[in-house]
């Protein structure tokens, strides 16, 4: 059997929603181990001069732990 845990994970760039999610899991690699999955809670936007300005992501990222 195994036993997961989730982390939750706050993630932004200037380009996209998925490029939001790629740095968010690579900067969570970095520290975890056998991450199996993500899921995209949330997304939000911030907006400067009528324009988007940053993509955000909030993430459930899981793994298994041993």
């Amino acid at each position: 059997m195994a036993v997961v845990k989730v982390i939750e994970v706050l993630s932004n760039s200037t380009k996209s929603w998925e490029d939001a999610t790629a740095k968010g899991i690579a900067k969570a690699s970095k520290s975890i181990t056998g991450i199996k999955s993500a899921f995209v809670q949330s997304q939000s936007v911030t907006v400067k001069d009528g324009k988007v300005a940053e993509y955000r992501v909030n993430l459930k990222i899981s793994f298994a732990i041993k």
